[in-house]
């Protein structure tokens, strides 16, 4: 890669991991499934003007809404808004690459190999120490929330592969007109009209700063510049770049909100991306069909294949 396309993977990075930052402190202006609606509708509108018609079928688009905006976002943002710290819920996020490749074995046939199931196997063992800091550290719900989040995110990313978007952006953008309107009526269901009404009554400038990070600079313009590198190099090239939001997410919340990362939490965090990079860098294998050796080669994708829905899914952590 190209210097300045270097730069531009480890800014989009950065600002990935800076947004679990943000979110935490738009938690302190907004209930969580409020935000979550917020952040999708300033996304798509006025973006969804411009970039033209849908590319991919509907059922793709609302199956993506359904699973990434609706269940992963609203469990994301209720478990930090449970109590979940800001850095570790970047960093137990990740664990998305193992839902990712397992539902990919059952749906897809993907056979995972055995780099691939040793890279499972040290993320599981992350998220287990992850747990016991959590667990020292903040609610069972909400570290729970978050690992379910990464489940549905999971589902997302295998929905995405079938889909097989060609413009990333155009397919995010409608992907985000979804889950606007289920997300505005669970708030108002479970998080009652008058504290929606009071949360836009109190919006100051810090909550429009949140609102507008997390959906042009984290969503339109990550992704964006996501799916910029995407077309212009390999996913091989691109994805690995994605393992450094954890890093930067738990580094900002250290400087920016103070919390503490202790020493269980580093030992986590070198498990789950260590593990993360052997489950999503390792080619996945079809298994083998009735047609023999030449079907399975033609179902079977490559490794650039497979991390191109990784990579592009690990660009919307949150």
């Amino acid at each position: 890669m190209r210097p300045v396309h270097t730069s531009l993977a480890v800014l989009v990075a950065a600002v990935w991991g800076f947004n679990f930052v943000v979110i935490q402190i738009g938690l302190g202006h907004f209930p969580p499934l409020l935000l979550s609606a917020l952040r999708f509708l300033v996304a798509a509108v006025p973006a969804v003007f411009f970039v033209g018609r849908p590319k991919v079928a509907w059922k793709w688009i609302l199956g993506v809404g359904v699973a990434l905006g609706i269940a992963k976002f609203g469990l994301l943002f209720t478990g930090m808004d449970a109590g979940m710290p800001a850095g570790l819920s970047s960093l137990v996020l990740q664990v998305q690459a193992v839902f990712t490749a397992v539902l990919a074995a059952v749906v897809l046939r993907e056979r995972p190999g055995r780099v691939r199931v040793l890279g499972m196997g040290v993320a599981l063992a992350g998220i287990a120490v992850a747990a016991v800091d959590g667990g020292t550290g903040g609610p069972v719900l909400g570290f729970v929330l978050v690992v379910a989040a990464a489940a549905c995110w999971g589902v997302s990313n295998v929905l995405t592969r079938q889909a097989s978007p060609p413009d990333a952006l155009n397919f995010m953008v409608w992907v985000c007109t979804v889950p606007v309107l289920p997300l505005f009526a669970l708030s108002l269901l479970f998080e009652g009209p008058d504290r929606d009404l009071a949360a836009l009554r109190a919006l100051d400038w810090s909550g429009v700063g949140v609102i507008g990070y997390v959906a042009w600079v984290s969503t339109v313009f990550g992704f964006g510049a996501w799916g910029f590198l995407l077309r212009r190099y390999p996913a091989s090239a691109v994805a690995p770049f994605s393992l450094l939001v954890p890093v930067f997410g738990m580094s900002s919340a250290a400087l920016v909100l103070g919390e503490s990362v202790s020493g269980l939490r580093w030992l986590a965090a070198l498990l789950l991306v260590g593990g993360v990079a052997l489950t999503s860098l390792a080619p996945a294998r079809a298994a083998l069909s009735a047609a023999g050796p030449a079907g399975a080669e033609a179902a079977s994708p490559g490794p650039s294949d497979s991390l191109r829905t990784s990579g592009a899914a690990a660009g919307r952590p949150a």
